[in-house]
């Protein structure tokens, strides 16, 4: 649904941003990076399927450099599922370990940020859900929301 008034997003508490991707050093090498391309909705899936992993919701975009941007209720849950034998992440990080390692073909990196309230503050005009705005609530951008600055008290 298209939201045409200017809204913003609420979290509960701190949560976790999480950047994460790829960038294809050399295209030619399909059999290199195509693994990798393939491995993250693996793990997106699995994630969804489990809500108790902590993964709130995702937005993903596809160029040379890849994008995934991923909103986590704690760190504690990030950092389980990245190291959880059982889970995806784990295997697949080990198999890019061994087919690529530090060959220069596909470059893989991430971010992580812990968001508190008061420490971010967004604004969504003409937009569908998105981003923080999926992963939360989202409420009109007044009574005391119109800001940035007033946004970032996170109130």
């Amino acid at each position: 649904m298209l939201h045409t008034q200017r809204m913003t997003a609420r979290m509960e508490g701190e949560f976790v941003v999480f950047l994460i991707g790829m960038r294809i050093n050399r295209p030619l090498a399909v059999h290199k990076w195509l693994p990798i391309a393939t491995a993250m909705p693996k793990m997106i899936k699995e994630l969804y399927a489990n809500p108790g992993m902590g993964l709130l919701h995702h937005e993903m975009w596809f160029s040379r450099t890849t994008i995934l941007l991923q909103y986590w209720r704690s760190m504690d849950q990030l950092l389980a599922y990245a190291s959880a034998r059982s889970a995806a992440h784990l295997p697949a990080w080990q198999q890019f370990n061994k087919a690529i390692g530090d060959d220069g073909s596909v470059g893989i990196w991430h971010e992580t940020y812990v968001a508190r309230p008061g420490s971010y503050e967004n604004v969504y005009v003409n937009m569908p859900e998105f981003g923080i705005g999926k992963a939360g609530i989202l409420v009109p951008a007044k009574s005391g929301l119109q800001s940035a600055a007033a946004r970032m008290k996170g109130e």
